[in-house]
């Protein structure tokens, strides 16, 4: 029984969940194996019973003032200091920096409001209850000890900030898209930031507010095939690739580049990777690597030499960047020399053994002799950031009320220039996935390695705040990929199934609290992905912070009898939809194209489950076509009979229309619907058996807004959802 108790309190001590409902609805338990692999990589001791629960004294032991305390503005400002009875009130004192620069200072004596040191309990003593937002220091201060307690109090409004005209019930629309997957005459085989920004012109003149994005974090551009946006290098950089050259101030200064680009070879390479259906990353790479270093020359002639004005926006840039941008230039810099040489090395975990960790010497001494490779990186990062910029300040200019919605992956490559060069705030022997489910019956490990609860409370959630920045940075609202993760994920040891993992609880009311404050700052509203299994905690705790749900049409379906749910009951506080991106699109779904190339493609090895699977679907165009019926969408002409109604251009408006009449305040919609396109962008579960995250839309974006359907359904959105915001 001891052996069991240790595990178990150490385990609840770490907030390691030792049993779950599975998706079946059934309690499911954790194995002691697991759990006793999760609390190594934590950092316990798990040699033997005595030393854990020695190892977890020590880590568990309260210090007299915790390292970071976050509260709601307005609310009672509690402190616990964990004193021994025989310590005297009147040796303490203390003192509030705020962020603004203000300084508060009082005794502690006057402020105690509750002693429950006599069993055992904290000392508690209040601060003024109206202090400013902000990551504040308060300092205790004791007499005869040399240096004062410290601890990180941040001040947090109560909910998320919303754009006026959500506040307003405005109801808004815009498509969210895959940015490479657009095409233009222009670009360079891949979607880029100017494309974006043609995009965003031509959404905001047909009543558009928003254009949703994939993730645009760094990926590798040495291996530029590792394309997945969900699997980024780092989260607080950008996916450099997405870059157009010929937009970049040094582009038309440089004689040498407008040479190379110009020349009968590249142009001919240029068209090849336009006109291609699927993105060739590697293609795209050797074309923007060729002419990018070029571009950062003239840079350096033209502006670093002189110090010119924009040599100094440079070097804000990277002082504000700092260190991490330094690991992500360096990493990609490394990466680019061993690849070059060895077209194997897709990330660290294969580099030589000295270029393995970023605080290696060899790596020190690489930046030290290669300071304009390093550099160059630097500069990409630069470049790409002033690119985005633009797409959102256009956005704004035209009217947009939210402008771009950019995507946070749930983790990082365990190869990437993060983990690389991560001080303790990564657990790398462990990743996150999900448990088996209906559609997952094997679960899924996504080969992210998770932050670790522990080091993001003791270091008052530096880490965090961080990567909120970074992705709130020029855009209006930001969409949290697997928002359940900020109140547990699925941990999985390292190289274990998905099935042996478990859950482990994060500190949500403070992630949440922060991420109030980060949107205020920031003026960016928040979207949380939360499908799957829901835990019913969060449902509540997300409404209150003032986070929009995501509803999925084809999701939303009653307990009761599994009809659709109307849209005009869908919370307000939500962005719904009809597909994403790990969704068939609208016309592969009704045709069942996604089973037929499921099947190809083995992922039903089981011939019963997919004829199951087949009558389900058909259930559901069933349940669909009466809901959208009812409803007084659908079209004369258009049968009820699903089995004989195909998917064509007047069903899809409909269903569009059926969402958009809807209470949620912002609607997407897919341009692969518009375009009546049956390929996914991406098969979940799929690696090698398909070509993700490369499909690219069917036209140019020129020929898109000049097709009549295209302008008939933007019209209609727009109309339909300012009758909603009545």
């Amino acid at each position: 029984m001891k052996q069991q108790n240790a595990l178990k309190q150490v385990a609840e001590m770490a907030q390691i969940a030792d049993r779950y409902v599975s998706a079946w609805g059934d309690e499911a338990k954790v194995e002691d194996d697991t759990i006793r692999r999760l609390l190594a990589s934590l950092g316990y001791d798990t040699s033997s019973d005595d030393a854990l629960l020695k190892s977890a004294a020590k880590k568990h032991k309260k210090d007299v003032l915790g390292p970071v305390l976050v509260l709601h503005e307005g609310g009672p400002v509690e402190v616990e200091l964990n004193l021994g009875s025989s310590a005297r009130e009147s040796e303490f004192s203390w003192r509030l920096d705020t962020e603004q620069g203000d300084v508060l200072e009082g005794y502690l004596q006057s402020q105690i409001v509750r002693d429950e040191r006599s069993n055992g309990g904290p000392l508690v003593f209040a601060l003024p209850s109206d202090l400013p937002l902000g990551y504040h220091k308060l300092s205790v201060i004791r007499k005869r000890r040399k240096s004062p307690y410290e601890m990180t109090l941040i001040i947090t409004p109560k909910q998320c900030y919303k754009q006026p005209a959500m506040e307003e019930n405005k109801k808004m629309w815009g498509p969210s898209v895959q940015l490479y997957t657009l095409r233009t005459q222009h670009n360079w085989g891949i979607g880029d930031f100017s494309d974006l920004k043609q995009l965003v012109a031509d959404i905001a003149s047909r009543g558009g507010d928003f254009v949703g994005l994939n993730p645009i974090h760094s990926l590798f551009p040495a291996n530029p095939e590792g394309a997945s946006p969900y699997s980024p290098s780092s989260r607080r950089w950008l996916n450099i690739l997405y870059i157009d050259v010929s937009s970049v101030p040094e582009f038309a200064l440089s004689a040498k580049a407008q040479q190379m680009v110009g020349s009968a070879d590249f142009q001919q390479r240029l068209q090849k990777a336009r006109e291609a259906h699927w993105v060739n990353y590697t293609d795209v790479a050797e074309l923007k690597m060729s002419v990018l270093p070029l571009l950062f020359e003239e840079f350096k002639v033209r502006h670093l030499d002189k110090n010119s004005e924009r040599a100094q926006a440079f070097l804000a840039f990277v002082e504000q960047g700092a260190d991490s941008l330094l690991h992500q230039a360096a990493f990609d810099a490394i990466h680019a020399m061993l690849h070059d040489k060895d077209s194997s090395i897709w990330g660290w975990p294969v580099f030589p053994a000295e270029y393995r960790r970023f605080e290696n010497p060899a790596v020190q001494k690489f930046i030290q002799q290669n300071h304009d490779v390093v550099h160059l990186y630097m500069y990409l990062q630069w470049v790409a950031d002033n690119q985005i910029n633009e797409a959102q300040s256009l956005a704004l200019e035209k009217g947009m009320a939210v402008g771009l919605y950019r995507d946070l992956a749930v983790g990082v490559a365990d190869s990437g220039s993060e983990t690389w060069a991560d001080d303790g705030n990564l657990i790398l022997d462990a990743s996150i996935g999900a448990p088996p489910d209906i559609l997952g019956p094997l679960g899924q490990n996504w080969g992210l390695p998770p932050l670790n609860p522990q080091v993001l409370q003791e270091t008052g959630y530096d880490a965090y705040v961080k990567l909120l920045r970074a992705n709130m940075k020029h855009c209006g609202s930001l969409r949290i990929d697997h928002v359940l993760g900020l109140l547990r994920l699925w941990w999985i040891p390292r190289g274990e199934s998905a099935t042996n993992g478990a859950y482990i609880y994060y500190p949500v009311k403070d992630m949440l609290a922060i991420l109030a404050l980060e949107s205020h700052r920031h003026q960016c509203s928040v979207i949380g992905e939360d499908l799957g299994t829901v835990p019913d905690e969060i449902v509540e705790i997300l409404r209150d912070a003032g986070v929009h749900s995501y509803k999925v049409f084809f999701f939303e379906t009653s307990k009761e009898d599994g009809g659709y749910i109307s849209p005009a009951h869908y919370a307000e506080q939500s962005m719904s939809a009809l597909c994403t991106h790990d969704m068939p699109t609208l016309r592969g779904f009704w045709h069942c194209d996604d089973l037929k190339m499921g099947a190809e493609l083995g992922l039903y090895p089981n011939k019963q489950q997919l004829e199951a699977l087949f009558a389900d679907r058909l259930k559901c165009k069933q349940g669909i076509l009466d809901s959208v019926a009812w409803h007084g969408f659908l079209p004369e002409g258009i049968g009820r009979d699903a089995q004989f109604v195909p998917m064509d251009t007047y069903l899809a408006q409909a269903l569009q229309l059926h969402v958009a009449a809807g209470s949620s305040a912002l609607l997407s919609v897919q341009l692969e619907d518009w375009l009546e396109m049956d390929k996914p962008v991406n098969i979940p579960g799929t690696v090698d058996e398909y070509p993700n995250w490369r499909r690219k839309l069917s036209m140019n974006l020129d020929e898109v807004f000049a097709q009549e359907s295209v302008n008939q359904i933007a019209s209609k959105l727009t109309k339909v959802r300012a009758k909603a915001s009545h």
